[in-house]
């Protein structure tokens, strides 16, 4: 009969110990631990976001159940002021590289996107999560009201994040948007949070293709019109110029512009583009699409924890999200190696009523029946 370690077990060994261990000496500081560990730390906190528990004194109380088997996870069982000043003293910076590793190894086996092109598509957005000022006084956002917002450019190959950073509620869209750095001929689909006329000649120069929506009070002329299909939705397919004093200096550069009504709705949407070469309707496709960065933000937040904290410091907090996001990885790897057709949120559902049954994980995946142990033994005794 063949012996298998518990489901939780089987997730952990996805994330390489000695490159983890290597992470936390890079990212130690302070004394050295005498029973606890990072590696505890995160097999606890991580074990509480696959579980949905929602408190810290509920992610100890769950973990202690299992007290037997930590030692084959190679973690200490942790008390709750032990893994609370783990959680506020130690940089949230491991897991941020943590996030980073585990990232490369999910590129390497993703499915790509939908699109007939080859160019890399991304999706660029911010969401806001919410904080309570008097408990996060560190998150000031507005005058009673405390926010950190996780903006995320996401790869539509295998849809995932490739680039995250969380900040202050204040930090604007665009500013995040100019540090990141994407491919050279890959396709950036942004909504008007992102308008930077500047930014757009820079994506431009470097050959970095951009999908937006046209502001409704920018001032331009038409140098080119093409004709379009009215079957597609297409209204207008035109090269333009910025004519408005300060718009024409920042961006001096033709763009496209391309009116579409959206058959379903009926509304209108102007797009803005760099891109002269793919099908007007293609344009408005990938403006469409980039509402699966809008659908990562809502399964994050519906199935992980990043709305409610365990912990009210800066670091805390930061530490609680970027666990979460190594948590989605881990998710993203598991479904793409079984190559299954099961959502995330099956795989997660699955995971969280089996996280330490001793069960192969793909035959869990799979859905193959349980094999009855003692009718296993009884059959091992006749033999």
């Amino acid at each position: 009969m063949a012996h298998c370690n518990t489901i939780y077990s089987q997730i952990l060994k996805f994330v390489p110990r000695h490159e983890f261990e290597t992470l936390a000496k890079q990212h130690h500081s302070g004394r050295s631990f005498r029973t606890a560990s990072r590696w505890s730390q995160f097999v606890t906190l991580a074990m509480g976001q696959l579980a949905g528990r929602s408190s810290l004194r509920d992610i100890v109380d769950n973990i202690s159940a299992q007290v037997h088997r930590l030692y084959h996870l190679g973690s200490a069982k942790l008390s709750r002021s032990n893994l609370s000043r783990i959680n506020n003293d130690k940089s949230y910076a491991l897991y941020e590289a943590l996030f980073g590793k585990l990232l490369g190894r999910c590129q390497g086996m993703v499915p790509s996107h939908d699109f007939r092109f080859n160019n890399p598509l991304y999706s660029l957005d911010a969401s806001t999560i919410d904080l309570c000022l008097s408990v996060f006084p560190w998150a000031d956002f507005r005058t009673t009201k405390g926010a950190i917002k996780l903006h995320v450019g996401l790869n539509h190959d295998g849809y995932l994040p490739e680039f995250v950073t969380v900040t202050e509620g204040k930090t604007s869209d665009v500013t995040i948007g100019l540090t990141l750095k994407f491919p050279k001929g890959s396709i950036v689909a942004i909504d008007r949070g992102y308008n930077d006329y500047a930014w757009y000649n820079q994506l431009t120069k470097k050959g970095i293709f951009f999908v937006t929506r046209l502001k409704s009070n920018a001032k331009t002329r038409v140098v080119e019109r093409r004709p379009v299909l009215a079957v597609k939705g297409l209204t207008s397919d035109q090269t333009i110029e910025f004519t408005g004093a300060q718009t024409a200096k920042k961006c001096p550069i033709q763009l496209r512009r391309i009116g579409y009504r959206d058959p379903e709705t009926g509304k209108h949407y102007v797009f803005l583009t760099n891109n002269f070469k793919l099908a007007a309707k293609t344009i408005a496709d990938i403006y469409k699409a980039r509402w699966q960065v809008e659908l990562f933000f809502k399964w994050i937040k519906q199935n992980l924890k990043i709305k409610s904290f365990i912990g009210t410091s800066k670091n805390a907090v930061m530490t609680q999200i970027w666990i979460a996001l190594c948590v989605y990885l881990l998710l993203a790897f598991i479904k793409f190696q079984s190559k299954l057709k099961k959502s995330m949120q099956q795989i997660l559902r699955l995971l969280q009523l089996n996280l330490f049954e001793k069960r192969d994980l793909m035959a869990l995946l799979r859905g193959d029946p349980v094999r009855n142990n003692q009718f296993a033994i009884n059959q091992m005794a006749l033999l």
